[in-house]
C-alpha cells in the first residue's frame, strides 16, 4: 500500500518522527549522522520562519515536504538496501530545502569542488531566498504532474537530473545577480559536465518548469522562458552567431517544445505554442498556434490553452 501523508501542522514534530523511527533506522541515522555531520545538522528550517508563512505558498505546496518524507520511509522499508541512502539524502533533514542542497552537493562534487562547501553555497541561496523556496516546490510539482515516468516526489528530488539542472540554474541566476559571476558560471560548466545540461546564469526562467529526460538542453545567456513551460530533451534556446546583446529567443508561458527542437534569434514564441520535435524555428510564433518543419512554420491551431500542461495538444484548425 501507498503510505498515508501526514498533516499539514507535522511540520514542528519532524525532529521527533527522526527519534521515534522504526528500528531498521536506528543504525543508519547513528551512521549517517556521524559521517555527515554538516549535512545533518545546524541548518533552520525555512517552514519556522514568519517571512515563509505570509501565504504567498499555497497548502498543497507546504506539504510537498511531508509526501517526500513519507514516500522516503515507504521506499526505505520496501528496498533496506537503500535505507542509508535515503536517510543520508532526506530522513536526516528537517526541510526541502536542506535536503535538496545535500543531493546537489552530492551530485556535483569533484576533487577541488568539495560536497561540503556546495551544501554551505546552496543552503545559504536557497534558506535565504523565498522566491527559490517556492520554484523548487513549483518545478517539482510540475515534473510530478507532468511527467508519466516520474514515480514519486521523493524520486524526482533524489534522480531526475532535469530538475537538479534547474535548481542549481536557479542558485547560479541569484550568484549572478549578486555580481558573483565566476562562482555562477562554475555551476553552470560543472552542471554541463555532470548532467549534460547547459543553462547560462544570466537566462531568465519562470516557475512549473519541467525539462523532460533533460539531456542536451540549452538555454543561452538572454534567454527568457515564461511560467509553466515545458522543455523536451535536445532543445536549444540559442542565437543566430549574427548579433550581439539581447540575441536569444523569449518563450511565452505554457509552451511545449519538442524533442530536438531549434529556437535560433531574438524571436518570441507566443503563449501556448506547441513546436514539434525536429523543428528549427527562426521566427516569431502566434499564441496558440502548431509550428513543424525546417525552417518551421504554422499548421493549425490548439484547442488547449496550455499544451505544456497536458503534453498532449490537439488541432482544432489545420492550416493550409
Amino acid at each position: 500500500m501507498r503510505p498515508q501523508h501526514v498533516e499539514d501542522g507535522d511540520h514542528e514534530h519532524h525532529s521527533n518522527d527522526n527519534k521515534n523511527n522504526n528500528s531498521s533506522f536506528s543504525t543508519s541515522a547513528y551512521h549517517m549522522e556521524r559521517v555527515f555531520p554538516v549535512y545533518a545538522m545546524g541548518i533552520p528550517n525555512p517552514l519556522h520562519s514568519s517571512a515563509f508563512h505570509n501565504n504567498h505558498l499555497d497548502i498543497s505546496l507546504h506539504t510537498i515536504w511531508d509526501h517526500i518524507r513519507e514516500e522516503a520511509r515507504f521506499e526505505a522499508e520496501r528496498e533496506p538496501i537503500l535505507s542509508s541512502f535515503l536517510y543520508a539524502s532526506i530522513l536526516s533533514h528537517d526541510c526541502l530545502e536542506q535536503a535538496l542542497a545535500f543531493v546537489l552537493a552530492n551530485r556535483l562534487q569533484n576533487p577541488t569542488l568539495l560536497a561540503t562547501h556546495l551544501m554551505d553555497i546552496f543552503c545559504n541561496l536557497i534558506m535565504h531566498d523565498e522566491s527559490i523556496q517556492r520554484s523548487i516546490r513549483l518545478d517539482l510539482k510540475a515534473f510530478k504532474d507532468r511527467d508519466p515516468s516520474c514515480l514519486s516526489y521523493c524520486s524526482t528530488l533524489l534522480n531526475t537530473k532535469g530538475y537538479h539542472s534547474l535548481q542549481v540554474y536557479r542558485v547560479a541566476h541569484a550568484l549572478w545577480g549578486e555580481g558573483r559571476k565566476v562562482l555562477a558560471l562554475a555551476l553552470q560548466s560543472r552542471v554541463s559536465e555532470v548532467f549534460g545540461i547547459d543553462i547560462h546564469p544570466a537566462a531568465k526562467i519562470g516557475d512549473e518548469i519541467l525539462l523532460d529526460h533533460g539531456t542536451r538542453v540549452v538555454i543561452g545567456e538572454t534567454a527568457i522562458v515564461g511560467n509553466r513551460v515545458s522543455l523536451m530533451q535536445g532543445v536549444t534556446l540559442g542565437e543566430t552567431g549574427k548579433e550581439g546583446g539581447d540575441r536569444h529567443p523569449k518563450v511565452a508561458e505554457g509552451v511545449l517544445v519538442g524533442a530536438s527542437a531549434i529556437i535560433l534569434g531574438n524571436i518570441r514564441i507566443g503563449e501556448g505554442v506547441k513546436i514539434v520535435a525536429g523543428s528549427l524555428v527562426l521566427k516569431d510564433v502566434p499564441p496558440h498556434s502548431i509550428v513543424a518543419g525546417v525552417p518551421a512554420h504554422v499548421i493549425g491551431c490548439l484547442n488547449e490553452h496550455d499544451p505544456s500542461l497536458t503534453m498532449n495538444p490537439g488541432i482544432i484548425k489545420q492550416k493550409v
